[in-house]
């Protein structure tokens, strides 16, 4: 793993980019985008940046307006204001009318930091997940985040793409291939998989590497599109390892770990353990110490697969 770079920013250098490609791209704002990083997009192309002040149903219901006009629409606040704030708008404007629009949903998790309990959310996934015809994506780095980024907006439809704050190891390359709906195994193993999605994967890739140390094999898969989950890939690892490990930035219930349970538990029962925000609330501190405390880390995947082992 290289450089640091949070997958915010790779949102918003990938929207300056993908606005000389596509005409049709409209991007929008709830007063953050020096946060969200959509200033990039606004700088390059001012006449189709709409800034729509503190107001995110507003934001939300615009945004389907150009959307059935024939437009491409991203559309960012954090991801509190956008699943929670807006949530009747999201699900009866855009997702009731399978509208052409992306919710972009920036400072997502407990890696929010400083900003504290109010803009952590652990929510967003399960709320988002249960809206029919949404698709989901949570990328794990910069270079996932461009490759997806231009994969929802060439696809028709309504999606949750949520990125992140912190800066986080890039370890995808550019010749890597990241396809939206397909999971990434990222080191092959027998023993047990870990399936982690966003920024824990560079934590899944570490305790790997550290159960190695100690004798244990772990297969490691990215799952950046929890809806539609890749089911094929899931069921494989659970019939060829027998023992799960979710690990998610997010709650666990309604994200990741209970999404891969409810495949396995129709198609290959088998141990399943969840890493993940524990049914309470975080705090202000800084990321990695509220990781730490909040049993989000690469130790606590470790631990997590010797207790399903």
């Amino acid at each position: 793993m290289a450089d640091k770079i949070a997958t915010r920013q790779a949102y918003g250098e990938a929207l300056a980019e993908l606005g000389k490609k596509y005409e049709n791209l409209v991007v929008m704002d709830a007063d953050l985008s020096g946060s969200t990083k959509t200033s990039m997009f606004k700088k390059e192309f001012p006449e189709r940046f709409f800034n729509m002040g503190i107001a995110e149903q507003n934001l939300y219901g615009a945004a389907t307006g150009l959307a059935m006009s024939g437009k491409v629409v991203c559309a960012s606040t954090f991801a509190m204001f956008a699943a929670g704030r807006a949530f009747e708008i999201i699900r009866n404007s855009i997702g009731y009318t399978h509208a052409n629009v992306k919710v972009c949903a920036s400072h997502a998790g407990i890696t929010v930091g400083e900003d504290g309990a109010s803009h952590q959310t652990f929510e967003d996934i399960a709320l988002m997940r249960t809206i029919p015809g949404m698709t989901v994506v949570n990328p794990s780095d910069a270079t996932a985040t461009k490759k997806l980024l231009e994969q929802i907006i060439q696809m028709d439809g309504p999606c949750y793409f949520r990125i992140g704050r912190a800066a986080v190891p890039v370890f995808y390359g550019e010749d890597d291939e990241i396809i939206l709906g397909k999971g990434n195994v990222l080191k092959e193993g027998n023993d047990v998989t870990i399936i982690a999605t966003g920024i824990l994967v560079s934590d899944a890739v570490e305790a790997a590497k550290t159960l190695e140390a100690e004798g244990i094999n772990a297969r490691v898969i990215d799952i950046h599109t929890i809806k539609p989950l890749d089911e094929e890939l899931i069921i494989k690892a659970a019939n060829e390892t027998g023992a799960i490990v979710t690990a998610e930035e997010h709650s666990i219930i309604g994200g990741l770990g209970d999404a891969v349970a409810q495949v396995v538990v129709k198609n290959a029962p088998c141990k399943v353990a969840m890493v993940g925000q524990l049914d309470t609330f975080g705090e202000s501190g800084k990321p990695d110490e509220l990781k730490k405390k909040y049993h989000m880390t690469a130790d606590d995947i470790v631990a997590a697969v010797k207790g399903v082992l």
